[in-house]
């Protein structure tokens, strides 16, 4: 039987791309996101079915849920939408704190939450929650980011828990520096004059066409979910590339605070 994978965020980036590898690999996919009417590409597979929802929507969240299951079985659900901000806390607004935790956090917790009476029933299913390396490990100004990652990465540890023991696999995967238009689209870059030296030099680094020039291609994180929404295996972590790798492997090995004190030192020469 033909499987089908639920994704949210699928009109660009690392969703569009792993909605694409499925249909490749012959699963249905159910694409999602906020104007499927602007979408031209994906329309043209076949077996491929466009919903709208934005997640930061709690009731179209119980719509599209409800409108997805009455299609058929579900087998995967992928968490993919995202949305950053990078910057100075001090310099965010209140619309822009609440925009990011509803979208990373609690619109990923709200949509899994409505489908777990479909894969309760079905007594199997799969959730896929695209967290990031900045879900473990953390670096100056993206403190909003990082706090949503972070929690993603505590809620599905415990999820897995409570779900498993119905048969429903709970997996995270962190993609490090991935070639997306996540930049252009997603990314909030709150401003504030008291941390403009620190933030200029943080650019020069993070942001150079070195770095932008070296970031993995989104397919590489599509075969991380793919082996991720097949290989059966009660793995909760799948860290995408080689930069993601090290990073993780670096801090691991050092420990939280000399891992800290090694990016201060490069970031602001401490």
């Amino acid at each position: 039987m033909t499987k089908t994978i639920f994704i949210t965020g699928a009109s660009s980036g690392i969703g569009k791309a792993t909605a694409k590898f499925f249909h490749e690999k012959g699963w249905n996919v159910i694409a999602t996101m906020r104007n499927p009417e602007k979408e031209t590409e994906l329309t043209q597979l076949k077996n491929v079915t466009l919903l709208p929802l934005d997640v930061t929507d709690f009731e179209q969240i119980r719509s599209v849920v409800a409108e997805a299951t009455s299609l058929g079985k579900v087998d995967v659900v992928l968490n993919n939408a995202g949305y950053g901000t990078v910057g100075a806390l001090e310099g965010t607004t209140d619309q822009q704190i609440e925009q990011v935790i509803n979208t990373n956090l609690l619109g990923v917790i709200k949509l899994t939450k409505e489908f777990i009476p479909h894969f309760r029933k079905n007594k199997e299913g799969v959730f896929i929650t695209i967290s990031s390396i900045g879900g473990l490990v953390a670096y100056p100004f993206f403190s909003l980011y990082h706090a949503t990652k972070w929690a993603i990465e505590g809620w599905t540890e415990s999820l897995a828990f409570e779900l498993g023991q119905l048969g429903i696999q709970v997996k995270t995967v962190q993609p490090g520096p991935t070639k997306t238009d996540f930049v252009g689209r997603s990314l909030v870059v709150p401003e504030h004059p008291a941390y403009d030296e620190f933030f200029e030099g943080f650019k020069k680094m993070f942001f150079s066409d070195e770095v932008i020039n070296g970031l993995e291609p989104p397919e590489t994180v599509s075969e991380v979910i793919y082996e991720a929404a097949t290989d059966g295996k009660n793995r909760l972590r799948y860290v995408v590339g080689a930069a993601a790798n090290n990073e993780y492997n670096r801090r691991l090995e050092l420990g939280a605070e000399i891992f800290h004190q090694e990016w201060d030192t490069v970031f602001f020469g401490k």
